[in-house]
């Protein structure tokens, strides 16, 4: 076939190795001019890191390089991406600097025409395929919101945008900063202009729970989260293993004191009861949207001053003050000066190339999509999804996501019947939903539930790893390198 991979972060990266392994002539568009996705020169905010550690963030083939630090910045991420494409001999199917405008079914719905524009160029004519990847990214769309007085804000002189868009420290220092979120950008972004800006306000809606790297400074959080029993601490919608039936049965106390304790050194150890910052709930919410480690440098900030936290509070409306400078009046009835304000509000859930027709026939009344497996849309042909599974090992789900795929376009799956399939993907949104309070990025959040996922994916191709391999990602950290001949395997079967 010929297919069309919307998207050069490690979904579209993936989707073209694996696909291109099984005789597929793969192309892959991307507006930026490098490879990446969130990771990408372009997109990537100051300050910057992976949240895994290098041993569990990568593809099966491909370690990430010894000289690495536990936590690689963005730039050493998206070098590591470039690598994946001169090893697997990709270049050529890039083309980069090309945004995908409109991607419409043929007439008789046997394939897509797919119009893209170079950049600096005219509209070219539209290009036919067999087959749509969609790996656009559910992290590449920023939500900025629509704020009251925005204009005056704009008017004095101050500047909004959205974390991914602040690219240097530079454009922080000496201004009066005001951060709006609380998930990883905001703190990232706090953390890293606080020792460089005249002042640094962090509005928190909400307060999400933060991990720390290392727990009582010594164990590695990889030993607590990126394991299956770690996983296994948070109820999944189903309990398939007899591990996760006892600890969300008669072992539900062990459980619940181990994440207890877990909650009990963090808050200790980021002094959030000194700090004023220890969030609603119990620690086990750190689980409803994603799990987010504790920013370096963070924490210690906000007890020197530098950065100061107005939690539960929201900005009502932008002004100016008697000498005429943009300031932010929030709910909680304090006003703070605003040069620049940078949201780490979240993202949009969208795909823009395609029309409002084919659009509706992916999403729910409310808004979420539905494909099963986080992949298959139910009444869209020749169209497959790539990387709408936020996962602890992206890297690894959007590879055996690629697996999947080809799979599914050699005929080698056994797909229950489209009925079955919508009910299955009803219910899953609907536990997502719940479970999430609504942040479940439009049903395309598997957090904390990474393992599960990919479990599901290779289960439907009888290529999971055996009994006693998984059995040692229980108590250690989850290996990509144990997933390396998957690939291979579904190959020789389909070619047998």
């Amino acid at each position: 076939m010929k297919i069309a991979v919307v998207g050069a972060g490690f979904a579209g990266l993936a989707s073209a190795k694996v696909l291109s392994e099984f005789g597929h002539q793969v192309v892959v568009f991307d507006k930026t001019p490098d490879v990446g996705g969130v990771w990408s020169a372009t997109r990537r905010y100051t300050g910057l890191y992976t949240q895994n550690n290098k041993g569990s963030y990568s593809f099966s083939d491909l370690p990430m390089p010894k000289h690495y630090p536990e936590w690689p910045s963005g730039e050493q991420v998206q070098a590591y991406l470039e690598q994946y494409v001169e090893e697997h001999g990709l270049s050529d199917a890039l083309r980069l600097s090309t945004e995908v405008v409109r991607a419409e079914l043929s007439d008789t719905e046997d394939g897509w025409l797919v119009t893209s524009r170079h950049a600096g160029e005219a509209v070219g004519d539209p290009e036919a395929f067999d087959h749509l990847i969609v790996a656009n990214g559910i992290f590449s769309d920023p939500v900025i919101p629509a704020f009251d007085g925005l204009a005056e804000l704009l008017r004095a002189g101050g500047k909004v945008v959205a974390a991914s868009q602040l690219a240097s420290v530079e454009d922080a220092r000496g201004k009066n900063v005001v951060v709006v979120g609380y998930g990883k950008s905001a703190c990232d972004v706090a953390a890293e202009i606080g020792p460089v800006a005249e002042s640094t306000t962090v509005v928190a809606r909400q307060l999400l729970w933060k991990l720390p790297k290392k727990l009582g400074k010594a164990l590695n959080y990889k030993y607590l989260l990126l394991t299956r029993l770690g996983e296994a601490l948070f109820r999944y919608q189903t309990l398939d293993s007899g591990m996760e039936k006892f600890l969300h049965g008669p072992g539900n106390a062990v459980r619940g004191s181990m994440v207890s304790s877990v909650g009990a050194v963090s808050k200790k150890q980021l002094r959030l009861e000194d700090l004023g910052l220890v969030p609603r709930g119990e620690f086990s919410d750190i689980a409803r949207s994603t799990v987010s480690l504790a920013t370096d440098g963070l924490y210690e900030q906000v007890a020197s001053g530098a950065i100061t936290v107005h939690r539960d509070a929201e900005i009502e409306r932008f002004t100016t003050d008697d000498d005429g400078a943009p300031v932010a009046m929030l709910s909680d009835g304090k006003t703070v000066r605003a040069d620049l304000v940078v949201c780490g509000t979240g993202f949009h859930q969208r795909v823009p190339f395609l029309d409002q027709e084919v659009t509706d026939r992916l999403l729910d009344d409310r808004g979420n999509f539905h494909l099963y497996r986080q992949i298959l849309p139910h009444d869209v042909p020749h169209l497959t999804f790539a990387g709408y599974n936020s996962s602890l090992f992206s890297p690894l789900s959007a590879e055996i996501g690629a697996v999947w795929t080809a799979g599914y376009l050699a005929g080698a799956l056994d797909l229950p019947p489209l009925e079955v399939r919508r009910e299955h993907v009803t219910d899953r949104v609907e536990w997502m939903e719940k479970r999430t309070e609504g942040k479940h990025a439009r049903g395309t959040n598997v957090i904390p539930f990474s393992m599960h996922q990919i479990d599901e994916l290779l289960d439907d191709l009888d290529l999971n790893l055996s009994g006693p391999d998984q059995a040692k990602q229980w108590l250690l950290p989850v290996d990509p390198k144990a997933y390396r001949g998957v690939t291979d395997r579904l190959r020789a079967r389909i070619t047998a």
